[in-house]
């Protein structure tokens, strides 16, 4: 079923449903990571669940001479077949990250037939980091530098055109598309407004719906799709909540994902004594929030679970 589908039955239905979102295991762990993760949280029927990809980093090791040999890896390979083995196991709609980064655009349409194939048919379309080692993201050669032309390129497919324009009698795909929105604006982007724009424009092309990155401010995210809705952003947009878990995360979070603390939220959890007391708080903030973005119409609510689902588990139970 289509995520537009998803989120159709559940406006349909008066009754909130949920995603999350998972990270594949590090290399060396097998699927049973996977399921030991998503069990839980399949009792509680998921419309959902989307893998990220995780593209290569590069490591230096030191040779006994002395000199450095540069090596690239991937530390959590496997996005694929993991939403393939998730469709099969459970029988949920799985939903891969399709990044520029690391692919060229016959890696990249090969991909998207290997997801057809699978029957996997629904995607979120990032433009996905830099490398670690590099300050600004790097396309590859013949590659996609922007996640608007690698979207286009999946639009192309599903209208049956490939790069190859000597292919006759091609198949078309069917793919509903996802990308990313930022209530407090992507961290590039000049300002929200362009940020808007630029969004927009990805809607204009083809995408179906938006899921946001994390945000601990409701009104942001009601001001958020405010804005959308008045430059004619009609797709469903889905918001998307992390409970914060370690006090680590009071500074991580924010650095990493460039969002704000409301000053309650981040008063509590300076003041907290230890991780089990800013565990307990994370999980109430994130119930408080989803129980008001549910109050005020929003049927379908992701979850970043950062591949832990005890916390996400704790929320529903206060939610559903």
């Amino acid at each position: 079923m289509k995520i537009t589908e998803h989120y159709k039955n559940a406006e349909k239905n008066k009754k909130p449903a949920f995603s999350v979102e998972i990270l594949p295991p590090v290399k060396g762990q097998n699927i049973q990571h996977i399921f030991d993760t998503l069990d839980p949280l399949t009792e509680f029927n998921p419309a959902f669940i989307d893998v990220t990809y995780h593209r290569e980093e590069f490591v230096y090791k030191k040779h006994p001479n002395g000199l450095l040999e540069r090596k690239s890896v991937r530390k959590r390979p496997g996005t694929v077949a993991i939403c393939a083995a998730i469709q099969n196991h459970y029988k949920i709609d799985a939903v891969p990250h399709i990044i520029c980064g690391g692919f060229d655009k016959e890696d990249t349409e090969n991909a998207l037939i290997e997801l057809n194939f699978l029957e996997i048919d629904n995607l979120l379309v990032l433009r996905g980091d830099p490398v670690k080692s590099e300050n600004t993201f790097v396309p590859e050669p013949n590659g996609h530098r922007f996640a608007s032309e690698l979207l286009e390129q999946i639009v192309d497919l599903n209208h049956g055109k490939y790069l190859d324009d000597e292919l006759e009698n091609c198949c078309t795909t069917n793919f509903c598309i996802g990308v990313a929105g930022y209530p407090e604006k992507h961290f590039e982007a000049p300002n929200l407004n362009i940020d808007l724009n630029y969004l927009k424009k990805k809607v204009d092309l083809g995408a179906d719906y938006i899921i946001t990155q994390m945000f601990f401010d409701n009104q942001k995210f009601f001001d958020f799709v405010e804005k959308c809705r008045k430059i004619g952003i009609a797709v469903p947009i889905i918001p998307g909540l992390k409970p914060i878990t370690t006090k680590s995360q009071i500074t991580a979070l924010p650095k990493t994902f460039h969002v704000d603390l409301p000053d309650e939220l981040a008063d509590e959890l300076v003041k907290a004594k230890d991780n089990k007391e800013v565990r307990e708080i994370g999980i109430e903030w994130t119930i408080n929030q989803s129980k008001e973005l549910v109050e005020n119409g929003i049927p379908l609510l992701h979850f970043y679970t950062m591949s832990k689902s005890d916390v996400v588990v704790n929320v529903l139970k206060g939610v559903l």
